[in-house]
């Protein structure tokens, strides 16, 4: 894959994540503009509002876990971290326990913890909870992402790719996961991967950090 083809599949993914909410207010706004009860505009008012937070949500977290988000050598506050993460599940069927200790991470470390919490996300078709939680030692990171739902699973095509096993093809969902391989491999590290019966397990046992 050249690079232009892996940010392609990356803004892919991004616009995808980004289509249901800014449809949501531009179908509030064609209400609002056509609709003169007041009950049905009070009700797109809340649609607008509401979709226009969860695309700003989606936005902000996007920019911290797949763009530069910083200067080289840049580090991220983990409670920021732990605010954009429950800012991209709030109003939705996950809940979001974040344990993390309140340290400042190397940036790419924080990526890689927000990309592990995406991908249990994803681990959730039905909704349930997310855990967090990551090592006290600021020299030392690690990290525990735990998944808890009904149907909690993880396909075998984004195992194999955050193993760092080769597909035939990747696409715009696939991608997440091919970042978050590339961004473990960069440190020096590697995501383990644990699912049993309504449950997903996301951990990263730490590496070496770099200055």
């Amino acid at each position: 894959m050249t690079d232009i083809e892996f940010a392609a599949l990356l803004v892919s993914r991004v616009c995808h994540d980004l289509v249901s909410p800014v449809g949501a207010v531009v179908n509030g706004l064609e209400v609002l503009e056509d609709e003169r009860d007041a009950t049905m505009r009070a009700d797109a008012l809340k649609l607008v509002a509401s979709s226009a937070s969860q695309a700003a949500a989606r936005l902000q977290f996007a920019r911290l876990a797949f763009g530069a988000a910083g200067s080289v050598g840049a580090h991220l506050d983990l409670s920021q971290v732990g605010r954009v993460v429950q800012g991209l599940v709030d109003g939705g069927k996950i809940s979001v326990d974040w344990r993390a200790a309140p340290l400042n991470w190397p940036k790419d470390w924080a990526k890689l913890l927000m990309n592990a919490t995406l991908l249990a996300s994803d681990c959730l078709p039905r909704g349930g909870r997310i855990t967090v939680e990551t090592a006290s030692d600021p020299d030392a990171p690690s990290f525990r992402v735990q998944a808890q739902g009904q149907n909690a699973r993880l396909s075998a095509d984004i195992e194999r790719v955050v193993r760092g096993e080769q597909l035939a093809e990747l696409d715009g969902r696939s991608i997440q996961a091919f970042l978050s391989y590339r961004l473990a491999d960069s440190l020096g590290t590697a995501l383990v991967l644990r699912v049993a019966e309504g449950e997903a397990e996301i951990r990263c046992d730490g590496g070496p950090v770099q200055s």
